[in-house]
Parts: structure tokens; C-alpha cells; sequence
């Protein structure tokens, strides 16, 4: 059996990547691919881990938590998406970096499932959007709270990735970036559903929809139609001619804070490339780029 985690993070896809999958879930059921309810799992993952204390669970515990989870037969592959898996958004900063327990996070959800095919997925974003979406979602007094004694030049998601890759070094690691997320949103889908049937998948243009207005969601349907791409490839590029356009504006992408000036963004956006270049060339992660 194949579990799937999908760990955020936080303010990236927003839950659409669960939604997209929740309607496909008769087709995937045929296929044995079970899109678990977060109601339903999030209260028993953390009930069983705190009996557990970082011991792996037995075949007996494990049997107890899909009886209570699933109410499907045999399933072959389950994914379990839950955007807090490595920490609630007061803790994000915890120690001034990135989620600084997600190797402990992921070692005790590995131990859930240790004997069956585990593999984690994890999306990223540019620490200038990232920091004020999560502040936004946050329960701080002032953006300055919450950073706390972060220096936001020094956050880097690698560290994450390699903290994961460090402690489960076997286990399959799956990266992509949110800003490419339009991009290559149907092949991830697909990916992290390991989508193997003969009927296509619906929704998977639904992503869409919350980044771009309607009125370039239409024009591009129309253009596509006049104008049939030949490949994924020009797919893709006329998708960015219109994002360019239409995109929907992110009011979380703007912050009053000190020093967060246009030149002070331009820097996180660069090193955050930087960052995205390392993780690309790391050993046994899989950067899904479009």
C-alpha cells in the first residue's frame, strides 16, 4: 500500500489540490486511490501519536486507524493532505527559521504507516508573499510580532528539505515551487494521484479559476479552442500570456512593515531563486518544475 503525504505548505495551493482530487474520487476509487477525509484522520493521526511517543506503530495500530478513517475496502494508494502536518501557522517561525521540526513531523507520520511505500510532497513560496499570506492568516497582534527574531533574508526552504531528506533518507520527497504551480498543476495532480485510468480527470482547469478573472478564464478557453496548442509546452506559454493580464491580484502579496521596500522584496525574490536551485540539485528529491 501507498501512502502519500501531502504536507503544504501553508498558503500555497490553499486546499485545491484536495478539492481537485475529492472530485475525481469515484474514478481514482476504481484504481484503489482514496483521497482521505482531513475530518476524519486529523483527530485519530493525533491521538495515535501521542499514545505512540515516537514509536512506529505496529500492524495492529495501523489496522485500527484505517478501520476508523477509511470506509473504503483495500485501498492501494491514500493520501492524506493537511496543510498543518508540520506545525500550526503560530509555530512557522519557531527558532527563526522554517518549520524547524519538520524532520521530527515527518518521522513520527513515517512511523503511522513505516511498512508500507511512504512518500511525502511539499510546496514552496517566495518568502515575499509567503510572510505576509501566513502573517495574514495569523492570529499576531502586527507583523512584526510575528516575524518575531526571524531575518527574513536568512529563511530558506532547503533547509526544510534537507532536515526531511536527512531523516527519512529513503523515502521519496516530492518539491515544486507555488509560483509554477499554474504551470504544471495537471501534471501534479496526476502525479500525486498517480493517475493510471483510462478516463481523464475533471477539474484539473479548476486551479484557474482562483488566479485568474473570469473574463481572461473565457478569453483564453475561446483562444485555445480557435488555436489548439501542439504541445504541453505552448500550453503552458500561452497560460502565461494570459496570467500576465488576467491574474487575479494577491492583496497578500503587499505589507506595511519596516525596511520592506521594493528593493528589499526584489532581494527575497532573488534569493528565494537561489534557494529554488539548490533544492533542484539535491540527491533524492524530486523537483517538480514545469
Amino acid at each position: 500500500m501507498q501512502i502519500v503525504y501531502h504536507i503544504g505548505a501553508h498558503c500555497t495551493d490553499e486546499g485545491q489540490l484536495r478539492t481537485c482530487l475529492m472530485r475525481n474520487r469515484v474514478s481514482l476509487g476504481e484504481q484503489g486511490v482514496i483521497v482521505a477525509n482531513p475530518g476524519r484522520f486529523r483527530p485519530i493521526f493525533r491521538e495515535t501519536l501521542a499514545v505512540l511517543q515516537g514509536e512506529p506503530a505496529n500492524a495492529d495500530v495501523q489496522e485500527v486507524m484505517l478501520d476508523s478513517i477509511l470506509t473504503e475496502d483495500n485501498p492501494q494508494r491514500i493520501i492524506f493532505s493537511n496543510d498543518s502536518f508540520l506545525c500550526g501557522i503560530p509555530r512557522i517561525l519557531d527558532q527563526g527559521r522554517f518549520y524547524p521540526d519538520a524532520g521530527q513531523r515527518c518521522r513520527a507520520l513515517y512511523g503511522l504507516f513505516h511498512d508500507q511505500e511512504v512518500e511525502f510532497c511539499l510546496a514552496i513560496r517566495n518568502p515575499a508573499t509567503f510572510l505576509p499570506a501566513a502573517f495574514a492568516k495569523s492570529d499576531a497582534d502586527s507583523f512584526a510580532a510575528f516575524i518575531g527574531q526571524a531575518d527574513p533574508a536568512t529563511l530558506r526552504w532547503s533547509s526544510i528539505v534537507e532536515d526531511i531528506h536527512a531523516t527519512l533518507p529513503g523515502v521519496p520527497l516530492k518539491v515544486w515551487s507555488n509560483e509554477d504551480t499554474p504551470f504544471i498543476w495537471r501534471e501534479l495532480v496526476r502525479e500525486i494521484a498517480d493517475h493510471q485510468g483510462d478516463k481523464p480527470m475533471i477539474g484539473l482547469d479548476d486551479y484557474l479559476g482562483a488566479i485568474m478573472k473570469q473574463e481572461g478564464l473565457e478569453r483564453m478557453a475561446s483562444y485555445l479552442k480557435t488555436h489548439p496548442p501542439a504541445n504541453e509546452m505552448q500550453r503552458r506559454r500561452i497560460l502565461s500570456a494570459f496570467l500576465d493580464k488576467f491574474e487575479i491580484d494577491d492583496p497578500t502579496q503587499e505589507v506595511s512593515a519596516p525596511g520592506w521596500t521594493t528593493e528589499y522584496t526584489d532581494m527575497l525574490t532573488d534569493l528565494y531563486e537561489e534557494d529554488l536551485f539548490t533544492i533542484e540539485r539535491m540527491p533524492g528529491v524530486q523537483f517538480i518544475s514545469p
